[in-house]
């Protein structure tokens, strides 16, 4: 289901969260399951599924990652998982690095390499959200922006990656 389309909103990167809240509560109001307690099996089953499709869809749009890839889900760009997504070398080869420093903390914790680890990763992060910025904040679904989907996939595969050694990291949380 495109979600987008679910609440009349053009395919976007971006979301006007004032606009998707109204949205939302319109629409659970119009498809609340209580205001459809007198009508038929079918009406009421009509309504308690859109009430779902409401929900689903307010928290997919009203999360930046959900989102993201929803929109590159609509466009054919992600969704198959038995086809792995290739990442760049270069990005790889950063992320074997800093792999490299999770080993060393696993074998012999280091408050200052573990410090410098995580602020390594954190400027991973930021940088790769400054390069894709400008895409998230500029697109439009006008047929000429495949290599800007593109960019923003593998920017999410990225960041997907990221949390991972995120989650490795915290792991040492207990060490302070």
């Amino acid at each position: 289901m495109n979600y987008f389309e679910f609440f009349h909103f053009p395919l976007a990167f971006t979301i006007d969260q004032a606009a998707l809240k109204k949205a939302y509560y319109a629409n659970s109001k119009q498809f609340h399951p209580d205001y459809h307690s007198l009508a038929d099996e079918t009406q009421q089953a009509w309504a308690l599924e859109q009430s779902t499709v409401n929900n689903q869809a307010y928290a997919v749009l009203a999360d930046d990652d959900q989102r993201m890839r929803h929109l590159l889900e609509i466009k054919g760009l992600l969704g198959d998982t038995s086809v792995p997504s290739v990442l760049p070398p270069d990005f790889l080869m950063d992320m074997m690095d800093i792999n490299e420093a999770i080993m060393d903390l696993q074998m012999d914790f280091d408050a200052g390499k573990y410090e410098s680890t995580l602020k390594e990763v954190e400027s991973i992060e930021n940088q790769l959200l400054e390069s894709v910025s400008p895409i998230l904040l500029t697109y439009t679904d006008d047929g000429n922006q495949e290599q800007h989907l593109e960019v923003v996939k593998i920017y999410l595969l990225k960041k997907k990656y990221l949390l991972r050694i995120r989650e490795n990291l915290s792991t040492f949380a207990s060490a302070f």
